[in-house]
Protein backbone atom coordinates (compact mmCIF):
# COMPACT_ATOMS: atom_id res chain seq x y z
CA UNK A 1 0.00 0.00 0.00
CA UNK A 2 1.39 3.42 -0.93
CA UNK A 3 2.16 5.88 1.82
CA UNK A 4 -0.59 8.45 2.35
CA UNK A 5 0.29 12.15 1.98
CA UNK A 6 -1.79 14.52 4.11
CA UNK A 7 -1.74 18.28 4.56
CA UNK A 8 -2.84 19.52 7.98
CA UNK A 9 -3.60 23.23 7.74
CA UNK A 10 -3.81 24.95 11.12
CA UNK A 11 -1.78 23.26 13.84
CA UNK A 12 -3.28 24.59 17.03
CA UNK A 13 -4.06 22.00 19.68
CA UNK A 14 -6.64 20.09 17.60
CA UNK A 15 -4.72 20.20 14.32
CA UNK A 16 -1.52 19.16 16.10
CA UNK A 17 -3.26 16.14 17.63
CA UNK A 18 -4.49 15.03 14.20
CA UNK A 19 -1.06 15.56 12.60
CA UNK A 20 0.69 13.59 15.36
CA UNK A 21 -1.82 10.72 15.15
CA UNK A 22 -1.42 10.53 11.37
CA UNK A 23 2.37 10.53 11.65
CA UNK A 24 2.22 7.77 14.27
CA UNK A 25 0.18 5.66 11.82
CA UNK A 26 2.86 6.00 9.15
CA UNK A 27 1.34 8.76 7.03
CA UNK A 28 3.49 11.45 5.42
CA UNK A 29 2.21 14.63 7.06
CA UNK A 30 2.80 18.21 5.87
CA UNK A 31 1.86 20.84 8.46
CA UNK A 32 1.05 24.44 7.55
CA UNK A 33 0.18 27.42 9.73
CA UNK A 34 0.57 31.21 9.66
CA UNK A 35 1.96 31.08 13.21
CA UNK A 36 5.70 30.36 13.30
CA UNK A 37 5.66 29.23 16.94
CA UNK A 38 3.13 26.50 16.12
CA UNK A 39 5.25 25.37 13.17
CA UNK A 40 8.35 25.15 15.37
CA UNK A 41 6.44 23.12 17.95
CA UNK A 42 5.41 20.42 15.45
CA UNK A 43 8.42 20.44 13.14
CA UNK A 44 10.07 17.33 14.63
CA UNK A 45 6.90 15.22 14.44
CA UNK A 46 5.97 15.55 10.76
CA UNK A 47 7.59 15.17 7.34
CA UNK A 48 7.48 18.92 6.70
CA UNK A 49 6.31 21.97 8.65
CA UNK A 50 6.10 25.35 6.91
CA UNK A 51 4.83 28.78 7.93
CA UNK A 52 2.35 29.53 5.15
CA UNK A 53 -0.62 31.72 4.26
CA UNK A 54 -3.01 29.13 2.84
CA UNK A 55 -5.42 31.81 1.60
CA UNK A 56 -2.77 32.53 -1.08
CA UNK A 57 -2.99 30.06 -3.98
CA UNK A 58 0.55 30.73 -5.20
CA UNK A 59 1.94 30.07 -1.73
CA UNK A 60 0.00 26.81 -1.53
CA UNK A 61 1.17 25.67 -4.96
CA UNK A 62 4.77 26.39 -3.97
CA UNK A 63 4.40 23.63 -1.37
CA UNK A 64 2.60 21.25 -3.80
CA UNK A 65 -0.52 21.03 -1.64
CA UNK A 66 -2.37 20.21 -4.86
CA UNK A 67 -0.56 16.83 -4.89
CA UNK A 68 -1.85 15.69 -1.48
CA UNK A 69 -4.16 12.70 -1.01
CA UNK A 70 -6.20 14.71 1.49
CA UNK A 71 -6.15 17.97 3.39
CA UNK A 72 -7.45 18.69 6.88
CA UNK A 73 -8.32 22.34 7.50
CA UNK A 74 -8.25 22.92 11.27
CA UNK A 75 -7.66 26.68 11.39
CA UNK A 76 -10.38 27.23 13.98
CA UNK A 77 -10.00 30.84 15.01
CA UNK A 78 -10.45 32.51 11.59
CA UNK A 79 -13.41 31.27 9.59
CA UNK A 80 -12.73 33.64 6.69
CA UNK A 81 -9.28 32.05 6.31
CA UNK A 82 -10.93 28.64 6.52
CA UNK A 83 -13.31 29.46 3.66
CA UNK A 84 -10.58 30.88 1.42
CA UNK A 85 -8.32 27.90 2.14
CA UNK A 86 -11.13 25.47 1.38
CA UNK A 87 -11.93 27.22 -1.90
CA UNK A 88 -8.27 26.96 -2.90
CA UNK A 89 -8.20 23.25 -2.10
CA UNK A 90 -11.36 22.69 -4.14
CA UNK A 91 -9.81 24.62 -7.05
CA UNK A 92 -6.76 22.34 -6.79
CA UNK A 93 -9.07 19.29 -6.87
CA UNK A 94 -7.54 17.73 -3.75
CA UNK A 95 -9.35 14.35 -3.53
CA UNK A 96 -10.51 14.73 0.10
CA UNK A 97 -11.02 17.98 2.00
CA UNK A 98 -11.92 17.66 5.68
CA UNK A 99 -12.75 20.86 7.52
CA UNK A 100 -13.14 21.94 11.15
CA UNK A 101 -16.32 23.89 11.91
CA UNK A 102 -17.71 25.52 15.03
CA UNK A 103 -21.49 25.63 15.15
CA UNK A 104 -24.30 24.95 12.73
CA UNK A 105 -23.88 28.16 10.72
CA UNK A 106 -20.32 27.28 9.77
CA UNK A 107 -21.36 23.73 8.92
CA UNK A 108 -24.13 25.03 6.66
CA UNK A 109 -21.74 27.33 4.81
CA UNK A 110 -19.20 24.54 4.31
CA UNK A 111 -21.88 22.16 3.04
CA UNK A 112 -23.00 24.81 0.54
CA UNK A 113 -19.43 24.73 -0.84
CA UNK A 114 -19.70 20.98 -1.30
CA UNK A 115 -17.72 19.90 1.77
CA UNK A 116 -19.09 16.60 3.08
CA UNK A 117 -16.52 15.77 5.77
CA UNK A 118 -16.88 18.32 8.55
CA UNK A 119 -15.23 18.04 11.97
CA UNK A 120 -16.68 19.24 15.24
CA UNK A 121 -13.74 19.26 17.68
CA UNK A 122 -16.00 18.86 20.69
CA UNK A 123 -17.37 15.63 19.15
CA UNK A 124 -14.53 14.22 17.06
CA UNK A 125 -11.48 12.72 18.78
CA UNK A 126 -8.20 13.22 16.92
CA UNK A 127 -7.52 9.46 16.94
CA UNK A 128 -10.83 8.78 15.16
CA UNK A 129 -10.17 11.49 12.57
CA UNK A 130 -6.73 10.05 11.87
CA UNK A 131 -8.09 6.52 11.53
CA UNK A 132 -10.81 7.66 9.14
CA UNK A 133 -8.24 9.46 7.01
CA UNK A 134 -5.95 6.44 6.80
CA UNK A 135 -8.89 4.02 6.33
CA UNK A 136 -11.92 5.80 4.79
CA UNK A 137 -13.96 2.58 5.07
CA UNK A 138 -13.82 2.82 8.87
CA UNK A 139 -16.62 5.22 9.76
CA UNK A 140 -16.34 4.95 13.57
CA UNK A 141 -14.62 2.87 16.21
CA UNK A 142 -14.35 2.30 19.93
CA UNK A 143 -10.78 1.66 21.04
CA UNK A 144 -10.43 -1.12 23.63
CA UNK A 145 -7.40 -2.39 25.58
CA UNK A 146 -4.78 -4.65 23.94
CA UNK A 147 -5.28 -3.13 20.46
CA UNK A 148 -8.84 -4.43 20.16
CA UNK A 149 -11.69 -2.29 18.90
CA UNK A 150 -15.31 -2.27 17.88
CA UNK A 151 -15.37 -0.73 14.40
CA UNK A 152 -18.05 0.41 11.98
CA UNK A 153 -16.82 -0.56 8.53
CA UNK A 154 -18.33 0.19 5.15
CA UNK A 155 -18.81 -3.11 3.31
CA UNK A 156 -15.85 -3.43 0.88
CA UNK A 157 -16.46 -4.39 -2.74
CA UNK A 158 -14.98 -7.86 -2.33
CA UNK A 159 -17.77 -9.10 -0.05
CA UNK A 160 -20.74 -7.49 -1.81
CA UNK A 161 -23.71 -9.77 -2.53
CA UNK A 162 -22.17 -12.66 -0.60
CA UNK A 163 -23.59 -14.43 2.43
CA UNK A 164 -21.97 -14.20 5.85
CA UNK A 165 -21.35 -17.94 5.71
CA UNK A 166 -19.37 -17.48 2.49
CA UNK A 167 -17.45 -14.44 3.78
CA UNK A 168 -16.54 -16.34 6.99
CA UNK A 169 -15.26 -13.40 9.04
CA UNK A 170 -14.22 -15.47 12.05
CA UNK A 171 -12.07 -18.08 10.33
CA UNK A 172 -10.68 -16.00 7.47
CA UNK A 173 -10.13 -12.67 9.22
CA UNK A 174 -10.40 -13.38 12.96
CA UNK A 175 -13.23 -10.84 13.25
CA UNK A 176 -16.57 -11.18 15.01
CA UNK A 177 -19.61 -9.57 13.40
CA UNK A 178 -21.81 -7.87 15.99
CA UNK A 179 -24.51 -6.57 13.65
CA UNK A 180 -25.17 -4.81 10.33
CA UNK A 181 -26.52 -1.34 9.63
CA UNK A 182 -28.55 -1.26 6.41
CA UNK A 183 -30.01 1.62 4.36
CA UNK A 184 -33.69 1.54 3.47
CA UNK A 185 -35.78 3.93 1.42
CA UNK A 186 -38.75 5.21 3.41
CA UNK A 187 -41.46 7.76 2.82
CA UNK A 188 -41.60 10.63 5.31
CA UNK A 189 -43.81 13.68 4.93
CA UNK A 190 -44.39 12.83 1.30
CA UNK A 191 -40.67 12.51 0.49
CA UNK A 192 -38.58 9.40 -0.05
CA UNK A 193 -35.58 9.41 2.29
CA UNK A 194 -32.83 6.93 3.11
CA UNK A 195 -32.68 5.72 6.70
CA UNK A 196 -30.28 3.31 8.39
CA UNK A 197 -31.59 0.48 10.58
CA UNK A 198 -29.91 -2.24 12.59
CA UNK A 199 -30.60 -5.77 11.31
CA UNK A 200 -30.32 -7.29 14.77
CA UNK A 201 -28.46 -10.60 15.02
CA UNK A 202 -27.25 -11.54 11.52
CA UNK A 203 -27.57 -15.16 10.38
CA UNK A 204 -25.27 -17.27 8.24
CA UNK A 205 -27.56 -16.83 5.22
CA UNK A 206 -27.67 -13.01 5.54
CA UNK A 207 -26.37 -11.39 2.34
CA UNK A 208 -24.16 -8.29 2.58
CA UNK A 209 -24.85 -5.37 0.23
CA UNK A 210 -22.50 -2.58 -0.88
CA UNK A 211 -24.48 0.01 1.10
CA UNK A 212 -24.22 -1.96 4.36
CA UNK A 213 -22.09 -1.01 7.34
CA UNK A 214 -20.62 -3.89 9.33
CA UNK A 215 -20.05 -3.53 13.06
CA UNK A 216 -17.20 -5.85 13.95
CA UNK A 217 -15.01 -6.74 16.92
CA UNK A 218 -11.33 -7.57 16.55
CA UNK A 219 -7.85 -6.09 16.44
CA UNK A 220 -7.12 -3.03 14.34
CA UNK A 221 -4.62 -5.04 12.28
CA UNK A 222 -7.26 -7.62 11.40
CA UNK A 223 -9.78 -4.94 10.46
CA UNK A 224 -7.19 -3.34 8.15
CA UNK A 225 -6.29 -6.73 6.65
CA UNK A 226 -9.97 -7.45 5.95
CA UNK A 227 -10.34 -4.09 4.16
CA UNK A 228 -7.12 -4.47 2.17
CA UNK A 229 -8.00 -7.95 0.91
CA UNK A 230 -11.54 -7.05 -0.06
CA UNK A 231 -11.17 -3.38 -1.05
Amino acid sequence: MSRNRFAVIGVGRYGTQIANKLSAKGAEVFAFDNNLDRIENIRDNVALAVQLDTTDQKAMLSQKINEMDAAVVAIGENFEATILTVMNLLDFKVPRVIVRASGENQKRILKSLGIEEILAPEEEFASLVAEQLINPNITAFLQLPDNYEVAEVKAPRGIANRSLEDIDLVNKYNLTLITIKRCYEEEKNGEVVREEHILGVPRAETVVYTTDTLIVFGTLDNVKRFLEING
